[in-house]
């Protein structure tokens, strides 16, 4: 039987005490022990940041990218091999700033994979300044009369973008932290998972406390339908996003499924060798 140290590469982890990414963290080891994922089938992609530190700290392949590009690299590494548990990880920063447009279309591709987002509403690693979800008003030291644009709205942005599994996470919620990646990871197409990580050092604002005060648990609600689209865009009207738990889940048929149908076999399986006449053939067509 699986364990999560049997995730962790031994590493000890750079961020600040009580960094929320230590709850990530465990959380995606615990869930990955639960679905007894072979080492030799699980990847971790980050881009750049504290987040990015992420893959650093996981057993298995790992490949730490450029700031932005988690999932451009991810995506090319299901599709190279479809037997892979791929999860790609990244900051608000990293997910919906330079990394915004590949956000929007990997969810919309809905290719069978999981992102997480280290969502602490700030920039960490370059000593604080405003991210693109952090509040209005937040004082840093690149905002210091306070931030005058409006946050983005991730849930909301990954609805209109068409995602098939949204769910939203709190580190200070550790149990249902697990349980959103676990089913994230199962879920057949794009899963995306927004988790509210508090950063002790930079955001005094959006502290534990704060989201303690402020997150809504979808779990505590019998009557909320996941399913249902109108009723996940309402719930996020109306905590303002600030709610956990499955937002929304509906089943298509991923990419790959389009693509290939079910049953074709890993690129990597395949024999791609061509003789010279195939390949003088191939160019003859472009002529």
């Amino acid at each position: 039987m699986a364990t999560m140290q049997d995730y962790s590469n031994k590493v000890t982890p750079t961020w600040c005490p009580g960094c929320g990414h230590f709850s990530i963290l465990r959380a995606i080891q615990v869930a990955a022990s639960k679905l007894e994922i072979p080492i030799d089938k699980f990847a971790s992609i980050t881009g750049i940041g504290c987040s990015g530190r992420l893959s650093g700290y996981l057993n298995g392949y790992s490949f730490h990218g450029i700031h932005g590009r988690s999932l451009p690299i991810a995506q090319g590494i299901k599709m190279a091999n479809k037997e892979l548990v791929v999860i790609a990880a990244g900051g608000d920063g990293d997910g919906f700033a330079i990394g915004t447009s590949h956000t929007l279309h990997a969810i919309r591709r809905n290719l069978n994979m999981t992102y997480i987002v280290l969502n602490n509403q700030i920039y960490g690693l370059t000593k604080g300044h405003t991210s693109p979800l952090s509040d209005t008003g937040l004082e840093t030291k690149s905002t210091p009369f306070g931030s005058m644009d409006n946050p983005l709205k991730p849930g909301i942005t990954a609805l209109a973008a068409g995602a098939t599994y949204l769910a939203q996470g709190f580190s200070g919620l550790q149990d249902q932290l697990i349980d959103i990646i676990v089913k994230g990871i199962e879920h057949d197409g794009f899963s995306i998972i927004n988790v509210f990580s508090p950063c002790v050092t930079f955001n005094k604002v959006n502290t534990y406390q704060w989201y303690r005060e402020n997150i809504k648990n979808i779990d505590e609600d019998s009557t909320y339908d996941s399913s249902n689209y109108q009723a996940a865009m309402n719930k996020l009207i109306e905590t303002d996003g600030l709610c956990s738990g499955i937002i929304y889940q509906k089943n298509e048929p991923s990419f790959l499924d389009r693509l290939q149908g079910k049953d074709a076999k890993p690129l990597t399986d395949l024999n791609l060798k061509i003789s010279k006449d195939e390949f003088e053939n191939l160019l003859n067509k472009f002529k």
